[in-house]
């Protein structure tokens, strides 16, 4: 785990109150791996050798979101595949660059994913600003307020699972019209004939290292470095 500090306040909300808000399994454990301390006030990051420089909040909610879809354009996939799916219990602590035209925007994150649930801290500046809890069912999801409406806990989710979750788990959930291809360390994502999503992966198990998400049809690249906090 990241660290043991509770202490972080959103505004007026307490991270105890927050954490109250989750299954008893969690409750004691959920916000303890983010640590204020060590991405505070000299904006570390959870990889060593790494600073961040800014947080463009709304930016870079609008690009995790995938900013307004026009009106001629299907939906989102509604992609939630359960937690045990993955196949694997993880625990990891995460450094992610959005990459927009000229505009680069990071993020700090703590994911920890088993058979019974997924959990998910986004920290910007040292302060939290983001929790997902799913338990297979139902997704509680947690933004703070200067964070636009156009990021959406299902989004996340889904992108998460699109990353992450085995590619014959996805394809198996996928609606009419879409399908997912895996070619060695490349994952693709296809509406009808047109590519939607590429991801590239630099190791094995995939949420290990590098991985790298270029998404096509709202122009932006997103790179996650990933390092297990496990012992």
């Amino acid at each position: 785990m990241l660290g043991s500090s509770c202490d972080v306040w959103f505004g007026a909300v307490p991270a105890e109150s927050l954490a109250a808000a989750l299954p008893p399994r969690k409750q004691a454990d959920w916000f303890s791996c983010v640590n204020q301390t060590e991405l505070g006030d000299n904006r570390e990051t959870v990889l060593p050798g790494m600073n961040t420089s800014f947080v463009a909040f709304g930016f870079f909610a609008l690009a995790m979101g995938g900013c307004a879809t026009p009106a001629f354009q299907p939906a989102r996939l509604g992609l939630k595949l359960p937690p045990a799916a993955l196949g694997s219990s993880i625990s990891l602590q995460q450094h992610l660059i959005v990459e927009r035209g000229d505009r680069i925007d990071e993020l700090d994150a703590a994911l920890e994913v088993d058979p019974q649930g997924l959990d998910l801290v986004g920290l910007a500046l040292g302060q939290r600003v983001l929790t997902l809890h799913y338990d297979g069912e139902t997704l509680m999801s947690w933004r703070h307020s200067m964070l636009p409406i156009q990021l959406r806990g299902e989004d996340v989710l889904e992108d998460l699972q699109l990353t992450l979750w085995p590619v014959d788990a996805i394809r198996s959930a996928l609606p009419p019209r879409w399908r997912i291809e895996e070619s060695g360390q490349r994952r693709t994502l296809w509406l009808d004939d047109t590519p939607i999503m590429v991801i590239d992966y630099s190791d094995q198990p995939r949420w290990i290292g590098k991985i790298e998400l270029s998404n096509l049809r709202y122009h932006y690249r997103l790179t996650i470095e990933s390092v297990s906090a496990s012992p």
